[in-house]
């Protein structure tokens, strides 16, 4: 797969958690680099939790500084964007060459966390919660 405007190739999958969507796109490169909505890694999360959650699929691949990764996320909140950015380079990396499955399925990066919020039902307060009940 190449891009119109230029001739690099690159591997290109979709994470998901929660309301998060992230696609993600890895190019090889000699120097590592991560962008997510045209903003670096440090300015985008800023907490070290999200970074590392991004790390982790490249640590586990033995991977570290062999791509540069770009992501647009929409969607949720930071810490479900940083979960399914996760979840895209895992998959991406998964497709990039079958061997990376094995150690990414054991460490459960490629496992798409589907739990999402339930939707609020007709005659209750909330999803589950009803109202009280009074016997008179």
């Amino acid at each position: 797969m190449a891009t119109a405007k230029s001739k690099e190739k690159y591997t290109e999958c979709v994470g998901k958690r929660k309301t998060s969507i992230a696609r993600v796109r890895l190019i090889p490169a000699s120097k590592s680099s991560i962008t997510i909505n045209d903003k670096d890694v440090a300015a985008y999360f800023r907490n070290d939790e999200g970074r590392t959650a991004l790390e982790k699929p490249l640590s586990v691949g033995k991977l570290v500084g062999k791509y540069h990764i770009s992501v647009k996320v929409v969607g949720g909140g930071i810490h479900s964007q940083a979960e399914a950015v996760r979840h895209g380079i895992a998959r991406a990396l998964s497709t990039l060459d079958p061997e990376n499955r094995i150690p990414l399925k054991k460490e459960g990066l490629l496992t798409r966390d589907a739990r999402i919020k339930e939707r609020r039902k007709f005659g209750l307060k909330k999803a589950r919660k009803s109202p009280q009940w009074s016997k008179r």
